[in-house]
């Protein structure tokens, strides 16, 4: 593999080696446009889409593991870590898994049966390769009402669809450390559902390791006092955290317009700004905190392009279109 257009610059994760693992989300296409990039700043990978239960397991008696493979033999080659995600999830679940013969929905045991046997066959199929899960994917609401999103599995199962997959990942591989993953986890209303859910977990003995905190944040958004108070407020648990799908949206949330074709020169100074503030608060907790993954490597391919506003090209990573570092990179390794 030819690195020759990093060679002089500071690996990404050699810059945090004594605090985090460095990761990045790949998929079929970056594994191979940006393979260079993966191998000589990162040392951990996880599957953006391929390794989710509709990839697997498209069908009853239907697993298809090639593209999760690729991305566990690219992993073994460049002496990389993988993060798993993610076993249980509203979406991305074909609908063969809710649905019984006459295609009424299937019944509780049923259910649990079948999220066993997928997660004894996916789990085992990595076991000891695999250092770690998002076992259930967002399952807290965003409703002010709600605790618990409404879902087939929570409709189904109740609650218990959520202890129940912590017990069976940890069966197919003891050794794996397990998360709950989410969304506006720094947020304090959703932040204190987060919480209760996960503290409840570890009341009744639930093989629950951490805490995924996604941090789709953008420029301002959340506060740095919000993020402070969810990593202590997490961490007071007695769990790991980690970071899960960092990104920095050039984007404010109410920002909608679709009429640049490149980053301004302010938002890049903004973006540098936010990236030193936030690694920086991480440092403070890295005994606690060890890993980071971005989701995605290079602005020249990221979710939120076109997302949630069609049309718009966004810059939200460390790397530019060129998959060359960017000032926010800059900033971090000379910290």
């Amino acid at each position: 593999m030819d690195n020759s257009r990093y060679e002089g610059s500071l690996k990404l994760h050699k810059s945090f080696s004594q605090q985090f693992l460095i990761g990045a989300a790949v998929n079929m296409k970056t594994l191979v446009t940006q393979r260079e990039l993966l191998a000589y700043h990162f040392n951990s990978l996880t599957a953006e889409n391929e390794m989710k239960f509709e990839r697997l397991h498209p069908a009853e008696h239907q697993y298809t593991f090639e593209d999760a493979d690729r991305i566990m033999n690219f992993a073994k080659v460049n002496g990389m870590q993988v993060r798993g995600h993610t076993l249980v999830w509203h979406n991305q679940t074909p609908a063969w898994v809710f649905e019984n013969e006459t295609g009424g929905l299937v019944d509780r045991d049923t259910l649990l049966e079948r999220m066993k046997a997928h997660i004894n066959t996916v789990v085992g199929r990595y076991k000891g390769q695999i250092y770690a899960w998002d076992v259930v994917n967002e399952a807290v609401s965003d409703s002010s009402e709600e605790q618990l999103r409404s879902s087939k599995w929570f409709d189904i199962v109740g609650e218990e669809f959520i202890s129940k997959a912590f017990e069976y990942a940890h069966e197919a591989d003891p050794e794996a450390l397990l998360f709950y993953n989410d969304y506006n986890e720094s947020v304090p209303e959703k932040r204190e559902k987060i919480y209760r859910l996960v503290k409840s977990l570890k009341e009744k003995g639930v093989p629950i390791h951490g805490i995924g905190l996604q941090a789709h944040w953008n420029l301002s958004h959340p506060s740095l006092h919000d993020i402070r108070t969810a990593i202590e407020r997490y961490a007071s648990l007695g769990l790991k955290l980690h970071i899960t799908e960092m990104d920095v949206s050039v984007f404010e949330f109410e920002d909608k317009r679709t009429d640049l074709i490149s980053p301004t020169s302010e938002m890049m100074s903004l973006q540098e700004d936010r990236y030193s503030q936030l690694f920086q608060l991480f440092c403070e907790y890295s005994n606690v905190l060890t890993s980071v993954t971005f989701w995605g490597a290079a602005d020249d391919y990221t979710w939120l392009d076109n997302f949630p506003v069609r049309g718009r090209k966004n810059w939200p990573l460390l790397f530019d279109k060129e998959q060359l570092p960017k000032g926010s990179y800059h900033k971090l390794v000379s910290r």
